[in-house]
């Protein structure tokens, strides 16, 4: 029975060199290969080289699927971007084996998987194209200080039964009721439950796009001129061609960051309408011991023996 698997992974900050490519070129000589991508699908083999060391190297995004349910996405993000408090904060969200995060230099690394619960072999071929593109937006969102991705990595922990019934829930992020078109593409690539989704967000206040530009001034007056110029060109990259010439008087209007808001009442406990029940706490991050995965994780890239 022939199997099937999807690597897609995408530069947004900074496009590969002509080096770059020549190494991930040396991986893969089937891949499609760009300044700003690797793509490359596999019915008679796997990637030979590890795609949590690609993303630590060279990428911001990664999607991969199996046709045996297998669905893994990871980001990379700039820390200074995020902010000391917002990479505390992200050790109550990723919890549980299908959750996990790390740093790697001057960036941190979210990884976030799902399987196929009923472990069933999908016959029809899904082609991943375009899965990655619809996702990516989520980690704009992110670094502008919308923690509503972190939070449906909570969910899937909860729904995976790797979070106990007695667990402080985090604070809840405004906008869990409409979520982006890219949140729930995430939420949907990942298979959490719509209706585990509709009772957090009860909970939820509404999403106020002003929410994320009350701490900007204060933020911005705090960076180093060189800090402000690496996070106005970040800015322009996301924002892509058309942010020349309207993105510098605008930059104002970009969202900054932002702490997440906590529902009226504060923190609660596992609500009780959930369908899904008690299960093991999953390791926190950061503050807790890296998993041998981890380790791995960040080691130097190796190059790999095979190419394919």
């Amino acid at each position: 029975m022939s199997e099937y698997q999807y690597y897609e992974f995408v530069a947004i900050d900074q496009p590969l060199s002509a080096d770059e490519q020549a190494d991930l070129r040396a991986i893969s000589t089937r891949a499609l290969i760009t300044p700003t991508s690797f793509v490359n699908h596999y019915e008679w083999g796997e990637l030979k080289a590890d795609p949590r060391r690609l993303v630590e190297r060279y990428f911001d995004a990664f999607l991969y699927l199996a046709n045996w349910g297998t669905h893994r996405l990871m980001l990379r993000l700039p820390a200074e971007v995020l902010g000391a408090p917002a990479m505390a904060g992200m050790g109550q969200y990723l919890v549980g084996d299908c959750s996990t995060a790390w740093t790697a230099d001057e960036f941190v690394v979210i990884d976030l998987s799902a399987e196929d619960e009923d472990g069933e072999y999908d016959e029809e071929w899904l082609d991943g194209s375009g899965l990655l593109a619809s996702i990516v937006p989520v980690r704009a969102e992110l670094m502008a200080g919308d923690f509503r991705l972190l939070y449906l990595a909570w969910l899937l922990a909860v729904q995976n039964r790797e979070v106990d019934e007695d667990v402080v829930e985090p604070p809840v992020p405004p906008g869990l009721g409409r979520l982006s078109a890219a949140l729930s593409a995430v939420a949907e690539f990942l298979r959490i439950d719509p209706d585990l989704v509709a009772v957090a967000a009860e909970r939820s206040a509404p999403l106020n796009a002003d929410d994320t530009l009350t701490e900007l001034p204060g933020w911005l007056a705090q960076l180093a001129a060189e800090r402000k110029d690496a996070f106005l060109l970040r800015v322009a990259r996301v924002t892509g061609p058309g942010c020349a010439p309207n993105c510098w008087p605008a930059a104002g209007r970009r969202p900054g960051r932002s702490r997440p808001a906590t529902a009226p009442d504060g923190p609660r406990r596992l609500s009780s309408r959930s369908p899904f029940g008690a299960g093991k706490t999953g390791s926190v991050w950061p503050g807790s011991t890296p998993s041998d995965g981890q380790r791995s994780a960040v080691a130097p890239l190796n190059a790999p023996a095979r190419t394919t």
